[in-house]
């Protein structure tokens, strides 16, 4: 096994899928980042953990980030190596809705594939982190950054369009609500109606459009969606009523921010008073929530190996 180095840093970036009416297909990478530093040693495999849900990331082989990590040696037929001392600094919560689960992955996989000489490029590891995930809405724009979309060819590989866009200011508001994406997967109909198919293609081309144009007027009906979000939105108590009240008062458009609970806004001029009336919502929900102030990011995974 040769290793071209021996410490390597990777930082991949928050994420949101779907957004409205591209269900599995669409994601746009955000500016809030996990970090995590690998580094070879011959004393066994060490995990350090700070920040979100720190408490929570396990600190033996079951961390997802060292599975994905040593899951890339045995895809490349690689010996693995003694040991590897893991620093996370975490900074996407858990199970919100923003691309968590994908930032693991993707840290692991780019990890190994740095600390090996990067045998795989960037449409590689697409195509393997896909496969892994069985969708490329997160992955896509977490590797690549900007608006991406992202599709499953009949071989496999993932047909990958990138658009750079105009960055935006993006509010995040996240109820503290217990809900994997398994569990909101599940609750998903294996089929849906003719009308509910057309509803949705029929708004994916100007969603596209808003966002590739800045023409943000479209937002409010572009959005819009039939394939996930009512079925979703039970599970959240007070999204509905919070959904509401952030168009109320002035949200361009709120979805469901992937799987959820997480509620994703294109605030306008008014992002404090929308958060405030969001989490008001949840409030009278009985439920706690924490907003998000960030922005869109053009930039994808980086990787910084040392020596």
């Amino acid at each position: 096994m040769n290793h071209r180095y021996t410490k390597v840093t990777v930082q991949v970036p928050a994420s949101t899928a779907n957004i409205g009416p591209g269900f599995d297909a669409i994601g746009l990478a955000i500016d809030l980042w996990n970090q995590a530093t690998f580094e070879l040693n011959e004393e066994g495999h060490h995990v350090q953990a700070d920040g979100e849900n720190a408490e929570e990331v396990p600190k033996d082989e079951s961390n997802y980030i060292l599975q994905s990590f040593l899951d890339l040696y045995r895809y490349l037929g690689e010996e693995q190596p003694q040991g590897v001392r893991l620093r996370c600094i975490n900074r996407v919560p858990f199970a919100s809705g923003m691309g968590s689960s994908t930032a693991a992955l993707l840290s692991g996989l780019l990890g190994a594939n740095a600390l090996l000489g990067s045998p795989l490029d960037k449409f590689d590891l697409l195509n393997l982190a896909t496969s892994m995930e069985g969708h490329p809405d997160n992955v896509s724009p977490a590797l690549f950054g900007g608006l991406a979309m992202g599709a499953i060819k009949d071989d496999g590989s993932v047909l990958l369009h990138q658009i750079p866009i105009s960055i935006m200011p993006i509010l995040i508001v996240l109820p503290d609500v217990a809900l994997l994406t398994e569990e909101s997967r599940a609750i998903l109909p294996e089929f849906i109606p003719r009308k509910d198919a057309i509803f949705n293609h029929s708004r994916t081309p100007f969603l596209i459009e808003a966002l590739r144009s800045g023409n943000l007027s479209l937002l409010a009906e572009a959005t819009r969606d039939r394939l996930h979000q009512p079925y979703r939105l039970p599970l959240i108590p007070g999204s509905r009523e919070a959904l509401v009240r952030a168009r109320e008062a002035g949200a361009l458009a709120v979805t469901l921010s992937g799987a959820g609970p997480g509620l994703f806004v294109f605030p306008g001029e008014n992002r404090q008073g929308i958060a405030k009336a969001m989490i008001a919502a949840f409030a009278d929900a009985g439920i706690s929530a924490r907003a998000f102030h960030l922005a869109s990011s053009n930039q994808g995974a980086s990787v910084s190996p040392l020596m």
